[in-house]
């Protein structure tokens, strides 16, 4: 970036504007419009670290006239909320509005949440929550039902350049950086405002100018943003598995990076390429299956890092790997039909008869040894009697089950020339493509 944007002449033009801004603060914006209208509502912020939820708390407090009580969650409990609570009615008695911030809002549990109901409920307080995960989960429908959720996104370099202009400003000289420092410490902080404010309190007094490499020994990049146990695991390995079903590789080996950058345990994106292989590739390419337990085995006898690279190579198979939920389908037809027809019992022909009795009662009466038929396939039918033939399994014309279709056709057409198949519609199985899984 050009070093003069970072100065305290640099301006966001209109394409430059933050996202929080304009979908959140600007006039006819949800908050914008809150303002205009002198009645704030109470609401949820939930957004990544370091994106401005407390500044914006706060200058909603300013800007409504209204005295602002931060709260953490994580340090406070039912006795904090209630001196909180009675300093809000003695204000309100005198004409006086309270803004209740609480940061980090999903630590308080379910009976936490319900005290804020009646106050809330009663304009005693405005409540403005903030938190970093995911309110439908963290947050109780009560509770929910009462605020407004506004999501605020990570930091684009745009809002990140107008900080390090701003922190200049109060500065009074520029950062000791030259341009590609100033780059490098805009990636460093990941979308994060906090940590960039910190990291330049670390370099201002360093000797200029500093380069990239300079830079990158005096502070340390932050860490990514990746919870194992929270939204951010189960996003990433979604995306992980769409970018696959996609048949995109450099995605699938982008969002494989990320996860392994933020710690996953290999082993767990190993279990998701194994069930990926029979759920998206199916018979599609068989194989696809001994690749990812390989991959599997291989990191386990290697480990990190060495063994990333087995993985990766799963991951780039699957995703170059034509598709199929053929299987899938028909696994879930078969088991509603089982569980639809209950315990029809097999037909005679088909059953072992060990015994002189069960031999008298026809069981194996009939039966045709398929491979000393002419064709290899004797036509039989297999179903409970009385049981109409469905078709569960519907093959692609993708990869392998291109010859699988013609196979069953086929078959389909020998049993026809017997005359014993029981339902016609057998006759031709379909040759639908898979368009969406």
């Amino acid at each position: 970036m050009p070093r003069a944007r970072l100065r305290s002449d640099y301006a966001p033009g209109p394409s430059r504007t933050s996202w929080a801004r304009s979908t959140l603060l600007a006039d006819d914006a949800p908050i914008g419009r809150m303002l205009a209208a002198h009645r704030l509502a109470s609401m949820v912020l939930w957004g990544p670290p370091g994106c401005g939820k407390t500044t914006i708390a706060r200058l909603l407090a300013e800007r409504a006239d209204l005295v602002f009580e931060p709260l953490s969650a994580t340090f406070s409990g039912v006795a904090d909320l209630r001196k909180v609570f009675q300093a809000a009615q003695r204000r309100r008695e005198v004409g006086q509005g309270t803004l209740l911030f609480v940061d980090e809002i999903h630590r308080f549990n379910r009976a936490q949440q319900d005290s804020f109901l009646p106050y809330v409920e009663d304009g005693t307080i405005v409540l403005v929550g903030a938190t970093t995960e995911n309110p439908s989960f963290e947050l109780n429908a009560a509770l929910l039902s009462r605020c407004q959720v506004l999501v605020l996104r990570r930091l684009d370099d745009d809002a990140l350049t107008t900080l390090i202009a701003r922190a200049e400003d109060l500065l009074g000289a520029p950062l000791p950086l030259d341009d590609d420092a100033c780059q490098a410490l805009t990636a460093m902080a990941d979308g994060d405002g906090r940590y960039l404010l910190n990291m330049i309190e670390q370099v201002q007094s360093l000797p200029g100018p500093v380069d990239a490499t300079e830079l990158a020994r005096a502070v340390q990049k932050r860490a990514p943003l990746y919870d194992k146990s929270q939204e951010g695991h189960f996003n990433l390995i979604s995306a992980l598995h769409k970018s696959m079903r996609g048949s995109d590789p450099d995605a699938a080996l982008y969002w494989l990076a990320r996860m392994l950058d933020g710690g996953e345990d290999p082993l767990y994106i190993a279990r998701r390429l194994v069930r990926f292989a029979n759920e998206d590739v199916g018979m599609a390419d068989p194989a696809a299956v001994q690749q990812t337990l390989a991959a599997w085995d291989a990191y386990e006898r290697l480990g990190s890092p060495e063994g990333d690279l087995a993985i990766a190579q799963a991951a780039v198979y699957l995703a170059t790997a034509p598709k199929s939920i053929a299987v899938y389908r028909g696994a879930s037809r078969a088991r509603a039909a089982a569980r639809r027809t209950g315990s029809l019992m097999p037909p005679a022909h088909i059953l072992n008869a060990p015994t002189r009795l069960m031999k008298d009662l026809g069981y194996g009466d009939g039966y045709q040894y398929d491979p000393d038929t002419p064709d290899g396939f004797s036509g039989a039918d297999y179903l409970p009697a009385g049981m109409s033939r469905e078709t569960y399994y519907e093959p692609t014309t993708h990869g392998y089950e291109r010859a699988i279709t013609e196979r069953l056709r086929h078959w389909a057409q020998l049993r026809a020339a017997t005359g014993d198949t029981p339902d016609q519609a057998r006759d031709e199985p379909p040759t639908t493509e898979r368009t969406s899984s």
